[in-house]
């Protein structure tokens, strides 16, 4: 595996002053973390509880703590990039705000539902914005090398991907979460139904059933089962469970690709223990004709949170500064992610084939 570059980031010829309006957990714990790792300068940020922000800045020293958006959006300059940390219901009034041409990056969900996606990108068509929805697992550094290994040709032709997530998530850390009509698929498994898009493409429909707990009644779904159809020869599967608490023994959380030649096992370790985290792993196999296969492990720098926000970050930069036409996170690409949501959300209310109850 000598033959490429481990952790790929492109960053932007000069990186652009970042704004951020909100500040939450995310923010603390990935935007800005990865902003420092990437040398991104955070001029200033806006939360409507005020204390909130004034403690990101002094933690992260950022200059100006701003009292209200429109003091933000005015103070902003022209070459400005405006963070967008809200609750998917917050988004579209808040792009109302943005001048015409700006660039800014919108936390995922892209709205709270295929509606609310289509306003965005409509606003963001009208207004001009170069605008990138933060689906960052794309560029999770373990992702990027993946790329690399199946670009050269080493898995053969890609037929199957895996991601399956057994682990017990705090949902609490989320407390609006808790009021929303949609929530394991909208909030959490739309990063792995972008991630297979990004490696397959879009797929021609979606099987999906999402369901409760007993002991998280509050919440609208915690778990869900999403197939995401290419055809007769590709698989992609998502299955994910919040709710085993019963210890690390029997946690897992990977995503696992399968080609004709090889294999590529990734630990999301992040999602395990949260928000602590345990270690990430990297494991792949290649086949050798007459040989048994041999799994190797790769050390991979970095992790999902905070390293792969850099890119989502760094892809609206580089749009904005011209070195590439649009984000590879752009809406316009994003909206299909959406897409795919909503129509895993027909499936489950759809319902099941009945099964013949008599014979």
């Amino acid at each position: 595996m000598e033959n490429f570059e481990l952790f790929p980031v492109a960053l932007p010829v000069s990186a652009r002053p970042i704004y951020i309006i909100g500040a939450g957990g995310i923010v603390k714990d990935a935007h800005l973390p990865a902003y420092q790792l990437a040398d991104f300068t955070v001029v200033g940020i806006f939360d409507l509880n005020r204390e909130k922000a004034q403690k990101l800045a002094q933690e992260f020293n950022i200059p100006q703590v701003y009292a209200s958006l429109p003091d933000l959006i005015a103070q902003a300059p022209a070459n400005a990039v405006f963070d967008i940390a809200l609750p998917a219901s917050q988004i579209i009034p808040t792009l109302a705000f943005l001048p015409a041409g700006a660039a800014c990056l919108i936390q995922k969900p892209m709205g709270e539902d295929l509606v609310q996606a289509q306003e965005i990108l409509n606003i963001c068509r009208e207004k001009q914005l170069i605008a990138g929805i933060n689906f960052q697992l794309r560029y999770a550094p373990a992702v990027a090398v993946a790329r690399q290994i199946i670009a050269q040709g080493r898995l053969g032709e890609l037929t199957d991907i895996e991601i399956n997530i057994n682990v017990y998530t705090p949902w609490h850390l989320w407390d609006f979460l808790f009021t929303l009509p949609r929530t394991e698929i909208l909030y959490h498994s739309i990063h792995y139904v972008d991630l297979v898009r990004s490696f397959l493409g879009n797929p021609t429909g979606i099987y999906a059933k999402t369901t409760k707990h007993p002991q998280m009644a509050q919440l609208a779904s915690v778990r869900s089962n999403i197939i995401m159809d290419y055809g007769d020869y590709v698989r992609a599967n998502i299955l994910t469970n919040h709710c085993h608490q019963f210890g690390l023994t029997h946690q897992q959380s990977y995503i696992k690709l399968e080609g004709t030649q090889g294999a590529i096992k990734i630990k999301l370790g992040v999602l395990q223990d949260y928000p602590k985290g345990t270690e990430d792993a990297f494991e792949y196999v290649l086949l050798n004709q007459n040989e048994e296969p041999q799994w190797q492990t790769l050390k991979v720098e970095g992790s999902w949170f905070p390293h792969a926000f850099m890119g989502a970050m760094a892809q609206v930069m580089r749009a904005a500064e011209g070195s590439i036409a649009q984000p590879d996170n752009s809406v316009e690409d994003c909206i299909y992610t959406m897409a795919c949501v909503e129509a895993a959300y027909e499936s489950n209310t759809a319902g099941a084939t009945p099964v013949q109850s008599k014979f």
